[in-house]
């Protein structure tokens, strides 16, 4: 049975509900079991991950695992450059992340092994919760809505699994939700392990970069201050989307959440965190003017103040997409024209900030206690030429699920190093076959997450992720 759509378009009623359950880390011991003490709480854990979704498909032949050996048909226009990390090597539009490469471990051998059927939204809950989709993928394609018997976002568990923030989201995910063209992505809520592990969304704007949002905390034009200092009244309101939220979520005897929604609420604290204009402004032309810059900024500052879990999706304007052709929806999905749009709009964006997040995270002494990783729901196929827009003259990359690459820094990995392969022209994992499950182990190992058991309401005991298993050689 699926949840009402409306558990996917909340109301600021609702939402401050959901919100205030996720800033109090609420752990219902019902549903989800306490961690336990294991072998990778044994040395020092990672209190915070970074996790940056290049939505879309970024392409890996042209980015991190280039293949200069490869026929012309595959190996592309860019050439390759050195990088601060000897025998590491990364494409020539990524001068920035090339001089932060000695904090990066690249893993270029992650396949699919033909699970994620053929689309972004297999992709996207593949890479988003570690779980290969089941069959309605298939059957369903962009139909196939988030079923609250999904497997958890990674970042829903480890909300799960770490203790509350005292002031602020366990999970936040920003500038905007896994919306793309009217479909709502799987894979990005808390599915089995209940609404009260969804990310707290985060809203940014493409037009005003350093203005974000945070529903909860934000008064609707029907409500008064004045009405939220009417303790009476906000408990009424309280209330009312309450009645909502069982409904979606099946949760009840909320009322010690209700009183923290109310003191999170009146926080300066929390208000303080998202005001990213705070931020000295040389410390913004660091990572650049756009929206992406500034949610890895503002990342930055989430897990100064040490939130478990961030979640960057990486967004883009549709109209700059269409005057540089890329044929697609936006972001790094580039049916069309995939190394104009690559070189002179996605590169830079990506390079500029992402290696102004790890030197920021490095000389804060905040790199060591942060993962941060870059992956995305899948490749790109690595013979140019898409039929959608028109073959090889399109200079396009269609949609390729077999092979990607994904980047790994601080949280205790070690930089400087690859990690597997693929064959000779990046289409499938060639050395070290891996796939997303790995990836999700990689992070609860790095986050000191050993026990994955949970209990369902009923319960029953379960566990989140038996497949695959942490690639502890990184560490």
């Amino acid at each position: 049975m699926q949840p009402s759509a409306d558990h996917f378009r909340c109301s600021r009623r609702s939402l401050l509900v959901a919100s205030g359950l996720g800033f109090c880390g609420l752990d219902l011991r019902s549903l989800i079991a306490a961690p336990k003490t294991g072998s990778a709480s044994e040395r020092k854990a990672a209190k915070s991950t970074i996790l940056i979704f290049l939505q879309g498909g970024a392409s890996h032949i042209d980015t991190w695992d280039m293949k200069p050996e490869a026929p012309a048909e595959y190996r592309g226009e860019f050439q390759l450059i050195d990088t601060s990390a000897p025998g590491v090597r990364l494409c020539e539009h990524l001068p920035f992340t090339a001089r932060q490469a000695h904090h990066i471990a690249i893993v270029n051998s992650v396949g699919d092994n033909g699970r994620s059927a053929i689309d972004h939204h297999g992709g996207h809950y593949h890479h988003l919760t570690g779980h290969a989709p089941d069959e309605t993928f298939r059957s369903q394609a962009l139909n196939r809505t988030p079923d609250r018997g999904d497997w958890p976002y990674i970042g829903s568990v480890v909300a799960a699994k770490r203790p509350p923030h005292p002031y602020l989201p366990s999970n936040v995910w920003m500038p905007q939700k896994a919306v793309e063209s009217g479909y709502v992505r799987p894979g990005q809520f808390a599915g089995r392990l209940g609404a009260q592990f969804d990310p707290v969304y985060v809203d940014g704007k493409l037009d005003h970069p350093v203005e974000f949002r945070v529903p909860a905390l934000t008064l609707g034009a029907d409500v008064s201050r004045g009405r939220l200092e009417n303790r009476r009244e906000l408990l009424r309101t309280l209330n009312e989307s309450q009645r909502h939220f069982e409904q979606v979520a099946g949760v009840s005897q909320l009322t010690e959440q209700q009183q923290l929604a109310f003191r999170l609420l009146g926080s300066q604290q929390t208000k303080t965190a998202f005001q990213i204009q705070d931020e000295p402004l040389a410390i913004r032309e660091q990572y650049g003017p756009s929206i992406n810059s500034m949610s890895l900024l503002m990342a930055r500052r989430l897990v100064e103040a040490q939130v478990p879990f961030v979640t960057v999706w990486w967004s883009d304007d549709r109209k700059a997409h269409d005057t540089l052709k890329c044929a697609s929806a936006g972001n790094w999905d580039t049916h069309g024209n995939n190394f104009v749009c690559l070189k002179n709009r996605l590169l830079p964006d990506f390079d500029r900030a992402y290696a102004a997040l790890l030197n920021d995270l490095h000389q804060r002494g905040l790199l060591n206690d942060t993962l941060v990783v870059v992956t995305s729901e899948m490749g790109r196929k690595p013979k140019i030429g898409d039929p959608r827009s028109g073959g090889v003259s399109g200079a396009g990359r269609d949609h390729w699920m077999a092979c990607l690459s994904v980047l790994l820094a601080g949280g205790g990995i070690r930089g400087g190093q690859t990690y597997g392969s693929s064959d000779k022209r990046a289409e499938f994992p060639a050395e070290k076959p891996v796939g997303p499950e790995h990836i999700a182990h990689t992070i609860y190992h790095a986050m000191g997450i050993d026990d994955l058991s949970a209990v369902t309401a009923d319960g029953r005991r379960y566990h989140l992720m038996e497949e695959g298993f942490p690639l502890v050689e990184l560490f």
